[in-house]
């Protein structure tokens, strides 16, 4: 699938399913159980225990699913991500090292990023979108007003504030 089919895939199911959990025990049947829902696109979160060799497997055994690799902090989970099947990384805040990794791999990658500034900053180095975090002590009017000064697409095919965490 190449970059530009899953920043596609992405924007077309509007929702990606986020997993965090303290075991990854039963992640797979949960997966199963979103995708009976309507969700394929899926952020397995590097705050579960076994994540890397939990994306392994699941991308092995759902080979349709969308899966991507969350609260990446460096580099090398990044690429340890990708290797294991991740098809996009998801960072809480603007890492350059995975942001050029993920262009080296052209594999997407979406930056959180929380002011203007930090927006700019992902947008310039990058990010193919970005993950307003943490979103919830603001809310949809936060979202709104700090999207007004960023109308254009970049080219990229997201909007730089596509990506929301609620």
């Amino acid at each position: 699938m190449t970059k530009s089919s899953i920043i596609s895939k992405i924007k077309a199911d509007k929702v990606i399913a986020l997993i965090r959990a303290d075991s990854s025990d039963g992640l797979i049947d949960c997966a199963r159980a979103l995708a009976a829902g309507g969700l394929t696109s899926i952020e397995l979160t590097m705050t579960t225990p076994g994540a890397i060799r939990l994306l392994e497997k699941a991308s092995a055994e759902l080979p349709d699913f969308l899966f991507g690799l969350g609260t990446v902090l460096d580099a090398e989970t990044a690429r340890a991500g990708i290797l294991a099947g991740a098809k996009f990384i998801v960072t809480p805040g603007t890492c350059f090292d995975v942001i050029e990794l993920c262009k080296r791999y052209s594999t997407p990658i979406f930056s959180g990023a929380l002011t203007p500034t930090e927006i700019i900053r992902a947008w310039e180095a990058g990010s193919d979108a970005i993950k307003i975090f943490p979103a919830e002590f603001f809310g949809p009017t936060y979202i709104k007003s700090v999207k007004a000064p960023f109308p254009q697409e970049g080219g990229r095919g997201m909007h730089p504030c596509a990506w929301t965490n609620f």
